[in-house]
């Protein structure tokens, strides 16, 4: 008797924590770490997120290129952060307290796909703040006393990011690396230190806008597995349900993995 109610027991609690899953929004949303160089098309894939699309752009003029679909309401480009001043630093601190008054007044419930772009400048916004609290803004950074608290600061954010009710698009740069034993040329996330790491880690699909020069012009696709040349890996692409190089359509490919794809209501009116 004592070992069947410890049995019922323990299947209650698989049961409880097989609702909590299922009640999670983060196991229906999609996240991804979208790398490339400038002209990769990163851009593009952007106009193929589930919409409404919010993007917090840290990246000057990032989103010139998006103008028709911000003009339909599509996307919603918040583009305050590109502004940025070194000497005099506001940025981080804005967005921070902008970020959580979003999430108090659920408006992430309402967004189909979020965007911060680009990582780069984002932390390079979270570097400036960490100079001007130690009174030194516009200075170098101390690498013992800067970097640490910088790197904190972006895998603490990327978290809370990544724990949004929507699709979560966080894009970064590309650095060169020569390997030492083959001579190789290989493409790593541009970031601070150890973060090179950690922060992919944290994201289910890391990609990369890997274009291919064509005699029609330029053929605009994303590497979704790992080449020698550059780190790439998809959960999505389980039991080969996506291929090494995709088209760059997001909602394609989420209807592929059998992902939600579709959009929710638009929030603002198009011209």
């Amino acid at each position: 008797m004592a070992e069947d109610k410890k049995f019922l027991d323990a299947r209650k609690r698989a049961s409880e924590i097989k609702k909590l899953y299922a009640a999670d929004p983060r196991n229906e949303s999609f996240n991804l770490l979208l790398l490339g160089e400038m002209g990769s098309g990163k851009t593009f894939l952007v106009r193929t997120a589930r919409r409404p699309i919010h993007i917090d752009s840290f990246d000057p003029g990032g989103t010139k290129g998006l103008r028709d679909e911000i003009a339909k309401g599509y996307i919603i480009a918040d583009t305050r952060w590109e502004a940025e001043d070194p000497e005099n630093p506001k940025m981080f601190e804005t967005w921070r307290r902008e970020f959580q008054s979003r999430v108090r007044e659920d408006y992430f419930n309402y967004i189909g796909t979020y965007l911060l772009d680009s990582s780069t400048f984002w932390a390079e916004a979270i570097m400036n703040h960490i100079l001007k609290v130690a009174g030194i803004a516009g200075s170098p950074p101390r690498w013992s006393h800067d970097y640490v608290p910088q790197k904190t600061e972006i895998r603490n954010w990327t978290r809370k990011c990544l724990a949004l009710p929507c699709d979560f698009i966080m894009t970064g740069h590309l650095e060169s690396a020569k390997d030492e034993v083959s001579g190789q040329i290989m493409y790593r996330y541009m970031t601070t230190g150890k973060a090179q790491v950690i922060i992919p880690s944290l994201f289910d699909e890391v990609w990369v806008m890997d274009p291919k020069k064509t005699s029609d012009g330029v053929d605009y696709r994303i590497l979704t597995r790992a080449t020698g040349r550059h780190l790439a890996r998809s959960r999505l692409a389980k039991e080969g349900l996506l291929s090494t190089y995709e088209k760059p359509d997001l909602r394609e490919i989420l209807k592929k993995a059998g992902y939600k794809y579709e959009d929710k209501q638009l929030l603002t009116e198009g011209n």
